[in-house]
């Protein structure tokens, strides 16, 4: 078997075979044995922070043989032979890097398969009670009870929870804005302390927050900026018509209210009623937030969408005054400064899309990031909380973006998210 001996980083050279002393997670190459192939492989080495490689001269270019002409001298390992097994080799490592490799992309697609149909069932779920509040509003509460429950339930039973981006297209296009509301909300809510009853009537207020647009034309649904005033009245008008299914279907005063004031803001300037911070609930200071949150991502007319981050920064620097303090703040660390779907840029200048966010560990979400040697369906999602080395230098929008990385990244046109449990938490994670 070749031997190797350990060189400093800066004699490192095209042409050179190496081998990765780090798991495979913690660097971007597809193997963690290769050759050298180019100077960009040796700077991105050096980005990781390696001070030291493992050399394998007799797999490598000879002409480099004066470079470190010490491990040259290094004598040959003979691996044994015994029953006429195969030793383990270079090739056998490989291999099983490139298998635990396949098992990590198996079981991340597992989950998002998982957390899709979760999502899109829901989706449903919402549609079949829509169709029957009208006429069957009892009904309507029994299915808007069991949906908001079930999901309370997996969250509390979860423990740190992950908030990951869906597929591009999941779901039923009509009820994505509300079920997105209420995985959010409660999220939020659990974020706050809330806890399985005050998270049920949260959940029920943000599923059906929106049901009074039943009752308007469909282009009158959305606010747009060239609304006459009588149609922006008439837009208003489905506050108090949400709020009239919600006692048809016999909900709850904490229901009604939150409903009745999703569109008011802490500083007096929402709507129907031009409430202040004090006369608002808490329930419904979580909805009016993520209601805002979810429209500046996914708008009625997709040219004005902002990206997560964007939504974010917004919020935070021209709207903080709209919003109660404590729940924006629990908002912004639940979230990360960078969502889940935002496009950023690593301290390698390398491309990524935020795949999902632990909300114990926000500012160290998972990415996937662009790498051309790797097909897109394979990219592995990397842990930057255990990659510290791979921070985010900046967020993008998509336009910043070369062909290639938009092309490989594919950000969403539709932000949707959903949560599962937090895997493998580390020591600090299972402290928090």
């Amino acid at each position: 078997m070749n031997s190797s001996i350990l060189i400093d980083i800066s004699q490192l050279r095209v042409g050179m075979f190496i081998q990765l002393d780090v798991g495979w997670m913690h660097h971007p190459f597809p193997v963690s044995s290769f050759r050298v192939a180019s100077l960009e492989q040796i700077a991105t080495l050096r980005e990781l922070g390696l001070t030291e490689v493992r050399y394998v001269p007799k797999k490598s270019d000879p002409d480099l043989k004066e470079l470190v002409p010490a491990a040259w001298s290094v004598p040959e390992m003979v691996a044994p032979v015994s029953n006429g097994l195969d030793a383990p080799s270079v090739a056998a490592a490989v291999d099983h890097e490139a298998v635990r490799r396949r098992e990590l992309l198996e079981a991340q697609n597992r989950s998002l398969a998982a957390c899709n149909q979760r999502f899109t069932e829901a989706t449903r779920q919402y549609q079949s009670l829509e169709r029957a509040v009208s006429e069957h509003p009892d009904q309507a509460r029994t299915k808007g009870d069991a949906l908001v429950s079930g999901c309370v339930s997996e969250l509390l039973e979860n423990g740190d929870s992950v908030i990951r981006l869906l597929s591009e297209g999941v779901g039923e296009r009509n009820a994505l804005h509300p079920i997105n509301v209420m995985v959010i909300s409660l999220l939020l809510g659990r974020s706050l302390g809330m806890k399985s009853a005050e998270l049920h009537d949260l959940g029920v207020s943000a599923l059906i927050h929106d049901l009074g647009k039943l009752k308007l034309p469909p282009n009158l649904r959305q606010p747009t900026p060239s609304m006459i005033p009588m149609e922006r009245s008439r837009y208003e008008t489905h506050v108090g018509e949400s709020v009239a299914f919600a006692m048809r279907m016999g909900l709850t005063d904490a229901v009604l209210t939150a409903i009745a004031q999703h569109h008011e803001m802490a500083d007096g300037s929402g709507f129907p009623l031009r409430l202040k911070g004090p006369a608002l609930s808490r329930n419904s200071q979580v909805l009016a937030l993520v209601n805002r949150y979810d429209r500046m991502c996914n708008p009625a007319n997709g040219v004005d969408a902002l990206t997560p981050h964007e939504a974010l920064s917004v919020i935070f620097a021209q709207l903080k005054a709209r919003f109660d303090s404590v729940v924006l703040g629990a908002f912004i660390r639940m979230m990360g400064v960078y969502p889940p779907g935002s496009i950023v840029q690593l301290v390698n200048d390398r491309y990524a899309i935020v795949a999902s966010v632990n909300s114990s560990r926000p500012l160290r979400p998972k990415v996937i990031v662009h790498d051309s040697r790797v097909p897109k369906d394979e990219a592995p999602i990397l842990d930057l909380e255990t990659m510290p080395e791979l921070g985010i230098r900046r967020s993008l929008k998509p336009a910043q973006l070369p062909r290639d990385a938009l092309d490989y990244l594919s950000p969403r046109q539709r932000i949707c998210y959903f949560f599962e449990r937090a895997v493998n938490p580390g020591p600090e994670e299972a402290d928090a």
